[in-house]
């Protein structure tokens, strides 16, 4: 049998890879009429393994949507936990496996962990194993004797070792700056890694169903760092409305999925790729202050926000848009469940990555992204095009549903499909020379081949064959009844099987070797898929943010590590000036020594909790590296974003939930004390629903305490209809507070909104008069409208043939909803 590709052949489906410049191949395989392109979805599962001891922390997870092992290099860790918490949060593991011999410390934790008050796809399983399989020795040795598909075979034990040494430090050597300066041997993340895979191996996990010597897929090793994060915890999520889950209208997936509400993913996530929709997830639950990451982001989207580069933007995500689930396939080629719609896609996004890397060499190779994708999409990826187009027919492995190869590939598949093509006139010759030994009483025969059965001789079955005794035939051994047709074999039957034997399971044999080394010459090149779709996803969400800005007008946001919070110029609230007919902008400081608390006043409805979350989405999409919705912004040092604090129910602030208990001031004061000086603060009605003099006293305290702080004191805003807080003058004086309120005039009865922030205090607030509600005058002007439109609904003759339903729509309708609405 000839080696895979050593016979040049035909690219039937496309040019040479490389042949075009920036655009995808002018002819790529296609799907069938009918067919749907697989792309399927399989439910990611996070499993992760977790040591600590001496207060170190050693971190690993297995992601089974792209079959990869995930490693953080050991870090200290405080007895709170709060980077393990952190991590946990981030991820949300299915299963939690540990050590059985635990500090107290960590059993306590994970106690509390087993136990929490969430949902219960939320509630990890904790498994305990044995310490021994935590062992530095075993866990070596167990992550060199991996069976890993992205080592190619060919290298020898020792560079193996070597290889797997350049992606895993084995040796992690701590100096102790105490009195005894020795390096200590911390292999934490080793002996996790090691616990990892005992673990995926006893679960064999992705593969229950298979045998016992098909091994867990592991598409490879990356290292992951929380370093410069931003805290922002659940409830900021969902308060800010940066992530809303509704559920699906359709009728269909209403018991199956969730999709995305009216949120700020929602409208930044214009991705063309599903990974590039997970990256943008992850970027946006991994806020960064890492300056250069977040300006790197922003000179790619400001390219492309230029004029003339419009057409490449969008060349280029048309060419996203082939990018497909690589992880998932190459885990099927692992398992060698590889499907016919496999190798299209992975063709297809290869020949697309190629197209974007000829294209981003026409770029500034100034911008970073541009540079990588350039340099690090190999020539391994014109292998793997060529290897597929000369081996791989699209079109006989759809007709057939499984993998077929080109002519010229093997010699011996060539003959064996030759004859098989020549069969059907050579038996229909051997037919006619069987009739002739046959009983004159059989009209017709015909000599068939069945796959795994063999040549055997048709005839149809004759009125005087009613019993099995009447099927005997003399010279023919009967075989079995079947639509009226009585099958037999023959001795001439006897002599094909000999001669050609099974053909089509010789022939698939065949193929189905030549497909094990295509998939082999693939996995020993999955490096570099990898890679195509970690810069492709990154392009991707980049192109998105660009999109974005280009079509709601926002502009690159400036950071500065002296400025210790957010300068905002006129800002405006990303999902609000969708909604609204027309948006008023705002503008926001804070970051100096003075001003850090700023307390808002006004009436209801005047614009209080959008200006708070206006703050909130700008400064953090400023963090995620997105344009952002004003004229001009500057984002400091910003650590955290601590959620607002809502209806005296819950507070959530830094990386641990506190429920409020009002007899429990400690709690509240632990809560605040997360808060550092880099922390923005967003408080909104704090103490509303309970006592009102409970809720004050709680307020006023929480924001002594922090004035309290000094130079010390947190961004803080808060929006408040606590009148007595400035009637009783219940904060100190003095530059850290400063007081602003939502513009408003009366006007007669109407109290008229402005929905413009400015200094001072409501002018309501400072006078002592009462609020006078005017909610039954508007429900009255309301009422008297919707009476007025439901008269011209009823005044209308449907059967009128002059009428003009849009006009009445626009004339009549519309206006009047704007009065009622």
């Amino acid at each position: 049998m000839a080696s895979l590709g050593a016979t040049p052949g035909r690219t039937p489906q496309g040019p040479r890879p490389g042949a075009t410049s920036a655009g995808l191949p002018v002819s790529t395989p296609v799907l069938a009429p009918g067919e749907v392109e697989d792309e399927e979805e399989e439910l990611a599962e996070i499993h992760l393994c977790v040591l600590w001891n001496s207060g170190y922390l050693g971190i690993a997870y297995y992601d089974t949507s792209d079959s990869t092992i995930h490693f953080m290099p050991d870090a200290p860790d405080h007895e709170t936990l709060k980077l393990l918490q952190r991590v946990l949060d981030e991820v949300s593991p299915r299963s939690v496996v540990t050590s059985a011999k635990q500090d107290e410390t960590m059993t306590r934790f994970l106690g509390k962990l087993a136990f929490q008050e969430h949902a219960e796809p939320k509630r990890p399983e904790i498994v305990f194993l044995p310490s021994v399989d935590f062992g530095l020795e075993i866990s070596k040795q167990r992550l060199l004797s991996g069976n890993y598909s992205f080592i190619p075979d060919s290298m020898t034990a020792t560079e193996k070792i070597l290889f797997l040494s350049s992606i895993i430090p084995f040796d992690c050597l701590l100096t102790d700056i105490g009195i005894n300066p020795i390096p200590l041997l911390i292999p934490f993340q080793v002996r996790a890694l090691g616990g990892l895979l005992k673990f995926l191996g006893r679960r064999r996990i992705g593969v229950e169903l298979e045998d016992y010597n098909v091994s867990v897929p592991i598409l490879g090793f990356k290292k992951f760092v929380l370093t410069h994060l931003v805290s922002i915890d659940q409830d900021t999520y969902s308060v800010l409305q940066i992530f809303k889950s509704e559920s699906h209208p359709s009728v269909y997936k209403v018991a199956t999925g969730l999709k995305e509400g009216l949120s700020l993913f929602g409208i930044l996530n214009r991705c063309r790729c599903k990974w590039g929709e997970k990256l943008l997830r992850l970027w946006f639950t991994r806020p960064t202050q890492d300056l250069g990451e977040l300006n790197s982001r922003l000179d790619v989207i400001q390219f492309f926000l230029l004029p003339q580069n419009l057409d490449m933007a969008q060349m280029l995500h048309r060419l996203l848009g082939h990018i497909k689930n690589v992880p998932l396939i190459l885990k099927r080629m692992k398992l060698s469940h590889t499907k016919v719609s496999d190798w299209q896609v992975l063709y297809k996004t290869v020949y697309s990555a190629l197209g974007l890397r000829d294209a981003c060499r026409s770029l500034p190779q100034s911008i970073q992204l541009f540079r990588d994708i350039a340099q690090e999409f190999s020539d391994d990826l014109h292998h793997i095009a060529s290897l597929i187009g000369k081996v791989v027919d699209f079109e006989g492995s759809l007709a057939e549903n499984r993998f077929t190869v080109l002519p010229n590939i093997d010699p011996e598949i060539d003959e064996k499909k030759r004859k098989l093509m020549g069969l059907p006139s050579f038996l229909t010759e051997v037919a006619l020379k069987e009739l002739e030994t046959l009983d004159d009483r059989i009209p017709s025969c015909s000599v068939i081949y069945i796959p795994l059965i063999g040549f055997l001789l048709s005839i149809p079955r004759l009125p005087f064959m009613v019993e099995a005794s009447d099927f005997e035939i003399e010279g023919l051994d009967f075989m079995f009844l079947s639509e009226e047709k009585l099958h037999y074999r023959s001795a001439r039957t006897k002599e094909l099987d000999a001669l050609l034997g099974d053909l089509h399971c010789e022939i698939r044999d065949q193929e189905t070797l030549l497909m094990y080394q295509l998939q082999c010459q693939v996995l020993t090149r999955a490096a570099v898929l990898t890679r195509v779709l970690d810069l492709a996803s990154r392009l991707d969400v980049l192109l998105a943010f660009a999109s974005a800005a280009r079509d709601y007008g926002y502009s690159r946001p400036h950071y500065s590590s002296r400025l210790l919070g957010v300068r905002i110029q006129n800002g405006r609230h990303p999902l609000m000036e969708l909604c609204a007919r027309t948006f008023v902008p705002n503008s926001a400081e804070c970051g100096g020594d003075s001003g850090r608390v700023k307390v808002i006043t006004g009436p209801n409805s005047s614009g209080k909790s959008i200006y708070l979350k206006q703050v909130g989405l700008i400064t953090f999409m400023a963090l995620v590296g997105s344009f952002v919705p004003a004229e001009e912004a500057e984002i400091g040092a910003v650590d955290a974003i601590f959620t607002r604090i809502h209806s005296c129910e819950s507070i959530s602030l830094g990386l641990s939930t506190f429920m409020i208990d009002l007899n429990q001031v400690k709690r509240v004061a632990k809560a605040v004390n997360n808060a550092t000086e880099q922390s923005l603060v967003l408080i909104d009605e704090f103490g509303k629903g309970t006592n009102t003099v409970d809720g004050l006293a709680l307020l006023a305290a929480v924001l002594r305490h922090w004035l309290s702080l000094g130079p010390m004191c947190p961004q803080i805003f808060v929006a408040t209809n606590f009148l007595s807080l400035v009637q009783l003058q219940l904060l100190p004086q003095g530059p850290l507070i400063k007081y602003l309120t939502m513009e408003t005039c009366e006007d007669g009865n109407d109290l008229v909104f402005f929905y413009q922030i400015c200094e001072g205090v409501s002018d309501l607030i400072r006078s002592g008069k009462p609020i006078k509600p005017i909610k039954d005058l508007l429900k009255e002007t309301q009422m008297e409208n919707c009476q007025t439109l439901v008269g011209k609904f009823l005044k209308l003759d449907l059967e009128d043939p002059n009428l003009d339903l849009d006009i009445f729509m626009s004339q009549e309708v519309l206006p009047a909803a704007t009065s009622i609405l």
